[in-house]
């Protein structure tokens, strides 16, 4: 059996993963990075979402010695030409402050009143990178319409204000199953499936 360490501390996001991996009758061990806690965290530096899961993939791989996944994602906000971007988790200045970049986020668009000019996805790019440097990168997509307040209490991040596209509530007001199933990072992590096959088995 191959073990496999997801570029994560995110229980629910390590479960996600193994779930996939699962139905898709893989048998990979799929760890966290808390398994090995030697390894240092990988500052973000690149200019994609690709480039940062590639960058967190490769970092982890050679450290371990063994295959690495990582990701990365963020709302892209169609009117603000993409942004925030690779910059969602920090758009109002400090990393992780959900609440002050949805404040900011909705202050911009503030005075856009027409839906078609509120449309935004969320995009994952998911990477598998190898020890001996072979890499993949897939990305995943979920698209939608941003409302004028949030709504709904479960997700993080911009969840509370993006309707996903033939919904009528917010990802926040979604489920954990109903969101993964359409989720950009789900559609992500499945797209790996025939990846980890071609590379790993």
């Amino acid at each position: 059996m191959t073990r496999l360490i997801l570029a994560t501390r995110n229980t629910g996001k390590i479960s996600e993963l193994r779930a996939i991996l699962a139905d898709a009758g893989l048998t990979h061990e799929l760890v966290g990075a808390d398994a090995y806690p030697d390894v240092p965290d990988v500052r973000e530096t690149g200019v994609t979402f690709a480039e940062n899961a590639l960058l967190k993939a490769h970092t982890l791989a050679r450290a371990t010695g063994l295959p690495a996944v990582a990701d990365d994602s963020g709302l892209c906000v169609d009117v603000l030409g993409g942004a925030p971007g690779i910059f969602s988790a920090r758009w109002a200045g400090r990393h992780g402050d959900d609440k002050a970049n949805l404040d900011l986020l909705l202050a911009q668009l503030a005075d856009i009143d027409d839906d078609r000019h509120r449309t935004a996805h969320f995009t994952c790019a998911a990477a598998l990178a190898l020890p001996d440097g072979r890499e993949r990168v897939v990305e995943g997509r979920l698209r939608g319409v941003l409302r004028h307040e949030p709504t709904g209490s479960n997700g993080f991040g911009y969840d509370p204000v993006l309707q996903p596209l033939g919904e009528t509530r917010t990802c926040a007001e979604l489920t954990p199953a109903e969101k993964n199933a359409i989720s950009h990072r789900g559609e992500a992590f499945r797209a790996l499936v025939p990846v980890v096959r071609e590379l790993l088995d």
